[in-house]
């Protein structure tokens, strides 16, 4: 493989630069030094998740397929492989730690604890491993502010083992991964649904996942994505106008399904919509001006306010 061919160049991404930065990683020739976990609040990723370390995950079962034994590609394997694929495309940025969140804990135990009561279980008799798995990367180094907002390039990802059939033969696991800015005012994560996300990567080994990886951050282009969302503050809508595209989102669900395929998929439920009515009026970043308008950043934040708020089953499940 031709390395050179995947590196973005100074030329690309010639945006703020941030030279002293703390609390990032410098790897050389391994990634496992990305072990530490930052503490920060990241709710657009938190909901029903707990943090954990990437030292933690590594202690944990990996899942099998139960017909042929086979292993499934490891949580922290999908981290360290994206980790170097960023490597590869972004050579001259600095990466900051992995922060890393998990739910639904499976546990087990070893032969030898079977039937012994589980209060009594001695630590290193029982087994876990975190059916979902969600990561994120910062690219603290590139950097932008738009309508005052700091945003900086941010890489999530997202694994889930309810999407494997771990009780047949090995064969393709799913994979979700996304490259955008995150708005650090509210950590809002802002992407390009086109060219800056992979909801379904479907693949057999981590070879495969590197490729994957690497051709999204390639054809994923910053400045175009930043171009696009600086223009957002400069237009505007009425309240009425707010009210008439709340009401429509409203009727989405019930069109005829023929209507439905000829729109954009809209994911947002009654509970999203009542939360972005609420915020109009009373969230104080991004909420109406005095004189009634909207402007479209403000109402894209509203958007991803309220499915970050709610939940990340849009992201997960």
């Amino acid at each position: 493989m031709k390395i050179l061919e995947v590196l973005q160049t100074e030329s690309m991404l010639p945006m703020n630069r941030i030279q002293d930065i703390q609390d990032v990683v410098i790897v050389d020739d391994a990634i496992y030094d990305i072990s530490k976990v930052i503490k920060k609040h990241s709710p657009f990723i938190e909901s029903n998740t707990n943090g954990i370390a990437l030292s933690e995950l590594n202690r944990d079962f990996i899942p099998v397929f139960a017909k042929d034994n086979e292993s499934t590609i490891s949580h922290t394997e999908f981290v360290e492989v994206v980790y170097s694929a960023l490597q590869m495309v972004f050579p001259r940025e600095r990466l900051s730690n992995v922060e890393c969140r998990v739910s639904h804990k499976v546990c087990g135990r070893i032969p030898s604890a079977v039937g012994k009561p589980a209060n009594q279980l001695e630590e290193w008799e029982k087994t876990q491993y975190y059916e979902r798995f969600a990561f994120a990367i910062e690219i603290k180094s590139i950097t932008d502010t738009i309508s005052g907002n700091e945003l900086s390039l941010s890489i999530v990802g997202v694994r889930s083992y309810n999407h494997t059939n771990l009780y047949g033969r090995k064969g393709f696991e799913m994979f979700k991964l996304a490259i955008g800015f995150c708005n650090k005012v509210c950590t809002n994560m802002c992407i390009n649904s086109k060219d800056g996300l992979l909801s379904e990567i479907l693949l057999m080994d981590i070879k495969d996942l590197q490729m994957k990886a690497i051709s999204l951050f390639q054809d994923y282009n910053a400045n175009k994505h930043l171009s696009m969302m600086k223009q957002l503050p400069q237009m505007s809508i009425t309240e009425s106008q707010f009210a008439t595209l709340l009401g429509r989102t409203r009727l989405y669900q019930y069109l005829p399904k023929q209507e439905q395929k000829q729109l954009p998929l809209l994911s947002f439920g009654d509970s999203h919509l009542n939360s972005i009515a609420r915020d109009y009026y009373n969230d104080k970043r991004f909420c109406k001006s005095e004189d009634g308008y909207l402007n479209l950043w403000n109402l894209h934040n509203l958007f991803t306010n309220a499915n970050k708020n709610s939940s990340v089953k849009l992201i997960i499940i």
